[in-house]
């Protein structure tokens, strides 16, 4: 199996975001990702959890992690986004080494099985 770099975006979203709101960003910034010539590999929502010191005066935030593969130019793009972004109170990206993380299957967008093809027949 060949080991092949991909990139780890983990951000911290305002604690005082609604749940609405947080998937629009979840997809505000995949859609970035793709437009930059990357391809997302994952997307999770982690959920709200306690910080470890102050940030802008929040003591939770919400955490998200993005797992995404292309040629390193579509993180200075994303960085950018979220650094002018109100609600992104703090992000990270590593380059990781290793397998690619198995793409997870998000519900609701699972191919449709394929049909078996049926023969008519006339009688």
């Amino acid at each position: 199996m060949t080991q092949q770099p991909y990139y780890e975006t983990m951000y911290i979203l305002r604690p005082d975001i609604p749940e609405e709101e947080v998937e629009s960003h979840l997809t505000k910034y995949r859609d970035i990702l793709v437009e930059a010539g990357a391809d997302v590999l994952d997307n999770q929502m982690r959920g709200k959890r306690r910080l470890a010191y102050p940030i802008a005066k929040h003591k939770e935030g919400i955490y998200v992690q993005l797992s995404h593969n292309g040629d390193g130019q579509q993180v200075a793009v994303l960085e950018k986004v979220m650094r002018l972004s109100e609600d992104v109170i703090r992000y990270l990206t590593v380059k990781q080494e290793g397998p690619l993380p198995a793409p997870r299957v998000v519900p609701g967008s699972e191919p449709a099985a394929p049909q078996p093809e049926t023969t008519e027949t006339s009688a």
